[in-house]
């Protein structure tokens, strides 16, 4: 593994909110020239390449890997495709991580179902089923996520009280992933509420 390899490692599972060069420097034990160096050569390969979607944006400290904008129509099109009637698989279990755990950043999202999920929410946010929830006071102040009122009223709920409770759910372990704990306790609320519709 190169030193460019880790910079661009870095930067992309920072997804949204970015990173700064301090962190960067932390992490990977460079100074700040060497990182500045690096992030300057990954911008340039991908100028270069036409075949690469990606470039590197800097705003307000923070870098972050982001599409070329010549490709905006189709990430565009992707983010304003209709919505599923229903809430697919990643949807529903960044959706009730969310709810249980909010307010929650992506990258503790990520922690508890171990994979990215910064279009998932994306997609939720376009949805109104999530919104964002302010900042977290940490380095890089990274934004935290909670559940909207559209969140209540898609499942039929009058408050966050009513959320089936979760089993031993202070002792879950992010590095387990939570993912099954999460959506069979959500599975069985919703079955509930289905059950309570038929009759």
């Amino acid at each position: 593994m190169n030193n460019l390899s880790q910079i661009e490692a870095l930067l992309f599972v920072a997804g949204d909110e970015g990173m700064a060069l301090s962190t960067l420097c932390s992490i990977t034990q460079f100074d700040k020239p060497a990182v500045l160096n690096l992030i300057e050569a990954l911008a340039n390969k991908y100028a270069d390449d036409p075949n690469s979607a990606l470039e590197i944006r800097e705003t307000d400290g923070m870098y972050r890997l982001v599409t070329k904008p010549a490709l905006g129509a189709v990430v565009k099109g992707y983010f304003e495709a209709p919505a599923q009637a229903t809430l697919s698989q990643a949807q529903l279990e960044s959706l009730v991580i969310i709810a249980y755990k909010q307010p929650i950043t992506r990258i503790e999202i990520d922690q508890i179902r171990g994979v990215q999920s910064a279009g998932t929410i994306q997609k939720l946010m376009l949805r109104q089923l999530v919104v964002e929830a302010g900042r977290k006071d940490e380095p890089g102040r990274p934004i935290m996520y909670g559940t909207s009122a559209e969140f209540l009223d898609y499942f039929g709920l009058k408050s966050l009280d009513e959320l089936p409770p979760l089993p031993d759910f202070e002792s879950l372990d992010v590095a387990d992933g939570g993912g099954e704990l999460f959506t069979s306790a959500f599975d069985a609320q919703t079955t509930e509420m289905e059950e309570k519709n038929d009759v």
